[in-house]
């Protein structure tokens, strides 16, 4: 145990026109450091979590935060991005240097503005973070990828709609109670089952209700070694926090096994000596329903192609053995890039600490947070507990 989270703040998620990317920064900023109760003058660091990629016209973002008080003035800041897992990496890099005993207070921000963006530049941006050489021709952006990857599963495991559809309708469930969510609407399963034209096929057998939504938003996050963290109103420990980089091109590996997805949970289960199933919840990263169906295989919540079985069997549903995505998953809650790992982790925290309202889990104890960048290329696993 080296770190702590002592203290968050969370933007709703969704098209923010009277935002941009230095408001929701500076906003969140300030408001992680009064829930924490520490003044901007005891911050040691800053990490700034920004994919951008032509997002924004401003790219050199990591002294934004500073706006958030003219006590953060001379702090040192850096910006970090690995694609979908991007806000993730920003909560590790915090972690090590607390762990390097190079901080004692570090503020985590992570915030992306997409939808100012025309679609189909979105679509260009998004690709950006597959390889290049072999995979920026496919159609239809990330949606084709995992449109891609969702008919490779198809025909070596069988037709999996009904399971896709069952996921989706799971997270839109969960995410009427999530007060930051962009869509709060229980879609149904016939809803998300059928095609239609509200509910059109954007690649492969993927429909609209299969896809996370093009968002803006913002979190932030006051991390602190465990001695501070001792004297704080509360605190979540990381019982561990693991990160596994895989080969970024598809061709080098079986895309339907999520191999550094399984990797990352195995070490982070280890470290903090625990069960997958000593989990109270965990938020995944569902970008499409079929990540989140791979993932389930990947995590070790059933066999290579049985991950259908876990949702049919309400494993993961709010009130299963398991419950996947409480917040409604970024299905329901969408994907502001930057901001999404760091949200997960906050909304964990909410969870831990008895404070999630409508997304509460009874009696949560111990948090699973996984963040994915590209196609399972960035790994990232964070296991929480509250300390006090």
């Amino acid at each position: 145990m080296t770190a702590c989270i002592v203290g968050w703040a969370h933007t709703p998620f969704g098209k923010l026109s009277d935002e941009t990317v230095e408001s929701l920064i500076v906003r969140v900023a300030g408001e992680a450091l009064a829930d924490a109760g520490i003044a901007a003058s005891d911050v040691d660091e800053i990490v700034l979590g920004h994919f951008n990629a032509g997002f924004s016209a401003q790219d050199f973002t990591a002294s934004l935060v500073l706006q958030a008080s003219p006590d953060l003035r001379f702090k040192r800041a850096t910006r970090v991005e690995n694609a979908c897992a991007t806000g993730s990496a920003a909560v590790h890099q915090g972690l090590k240097s607390i762990a390097a005993k190079t901080a004692r207070i570090v503020l985590v921000v992570g915030a992306e503005q997409m939808t100012t963006t025309p679609g189909p530049e979105v679509g260009r941006n998004l690709l950006k973070a597959s390889y290049v050489r072999e995979e920026a021709d496919i159609d239809g952006g990330f949606a084709g990828i995992f449109g891609q990857i969702a008919s490779l599963y198809f025909q070596r495991w069988g037709d999996q709609s009904d399971a896709l559809a069952r996921i989706a309708a799971k997270n839109h469930k969960n995410g009427v109670g999530n007060p930051y969510a962009q869509l709060r609407k229980d879609l149904g399963y016939e809803f998300c089952r059928t095609e239609s034209d509200k509910n059109p096929r954007v690649a492969g057998p993927l429909k609209r209700t299969d896809c996370s939504l093009v968002s803006d938003g913002a979190a932030a996050l006051v991390l602190t070694d465990v001695e501070t963290a001792l004297r704080m109103k509360k605190a979540l420990v990381f019982r561990a926090a693991q990160h596994v980089q895989d080969f970024l091109p598809m061709s080098r590996r079986d895309v339907l096994k999520f191999e550094g997805c399984a990797v990352a949970w195995h070490k982070a289960l280890a470290e903090a000596g625990v069960g997958l199933m000593d989990l109270s919840f965990a938020e995944v990263h569902d970008c499409f329903t079929i990540a989140e169906l791979i993932e389930y295989e990947a995590m070790g919540l059933a066999p290579e192609g049985q991950g259908a079985r876990v949702i049919a069997e309400g494993i993961t549903v709010k009130d299963g053995k398991l419950p996947i995505n409480p917040s409604g998953g970024l299905k329901a809650k969408g994907h502001p890039i930057g901001a999404t790992g760091v949200s997960m982790h906050a909304l964990a925290s909410m969870q831990l600490t008895g404070t999630a309202g409508d997304m509460q889990i009874k009696d949560a104890r111990l948090g699973g947070v996984f963040n994915m960048g590209g196609t399972a290329v960035a790994n990232y696993v964070s296991i929480l507990e509250r300390l006090r």
